[in-house]
């Protein structure tokens, strides 16, 4: 089939973000007494909003995060995008290749994202088509961030394509009636990665955009 949309999520997926997010996100839970390593904020956290995270984080540090803690994150992850930010590789040649309408739907804040399409040189890309869970009563693993990007693009669910990385994400888009690549080229990929995404109900898992392309090619 032909898609008449691309949804795709923003870290890991447009932005090869997810080392620099969850390493900034490691060092201030350890920091306020949460001793935490990279790969335990990549296997907990990564995909959601901070506002489904903080009442985990809040059990597992016993007390209150600090009021301050997610305007802390943005600011040193903004202060290091420059030197660290880019984009996951082949996203570029898959943008400027693709003819299909595309948006994001992602976890992230608009000013997250919007740091890294500058950077990228893809805001008009993607210009008018972010979507980020502040719209949504319900961030993922719900469908509700990827239902109202398709809603407001104008596109019927089963004709969107979405390419996430992240197992709530892989797991939103297969509840809203989409076809989920589970893209696996971040640098945050750890082994099993895939097979992860695939037991969430990827329906095809790609190491690269290539394999996207491929993916999609084939089912024309």
């Amino acid at each position: 089939m032909t898609y008449d949309l691309i949804i795709f999520d923003y870290d890991g997926v447009v932005a090869d973000s997810e080392v620099l997010n969850s390493t900034v996100m490691a060092e201030q839970l350890t920091a306020i007494g949460l001793p935490t390593s990279l790969d335990d904020v990549l296997a907990a956290y990564t995909g959601k909003r901070w506002r489904d995270n903080r009442p985990v984080v809040e059990v597992a540090l016993g007390r209150a995060c600090p009021d301050d803690f997610h305007t802390t994150w943005f600011a040193t992850c903004r202060q290091r995008a420059p030197q660290q930010l880019e984009p996951v590789p082949g996203l570029l040649d898959f943008v400027a290749a693709r003819p299909e309408p595309r948006c994001i739907a992602s976890s992230s804040g608009p000013d997250w994202i919007g740091v890294g399409l500058d950077i990228f040189g893809l805001t008009d890309h993607f210009d008018g088509a972010v979507f980020t869970g502040l719209v949504v009563e319900r961030g993922k693993p719900h469908p509700d961030i990827f239902l109202y990007a398709a809603h407001a693009m104008g596109v019927d669910p089963a004709r969107v394509l979405v390419i996430e990385d992240s197992e709530a994400g892989v797991t939103a888009g297969v509840a809203a009636g989409m076809t989920v690549v589970g893209l696996t080229a971040g640098g945050h990929v750890r082994d099993g990665h895939a097979e992860r995404l695939k037991a969430r109900g990827a329906h095809h898992i790609a190491d690269s955009y290539t394999a996207v392309s491929a993916f999609m090619d084939r089912q024309r």
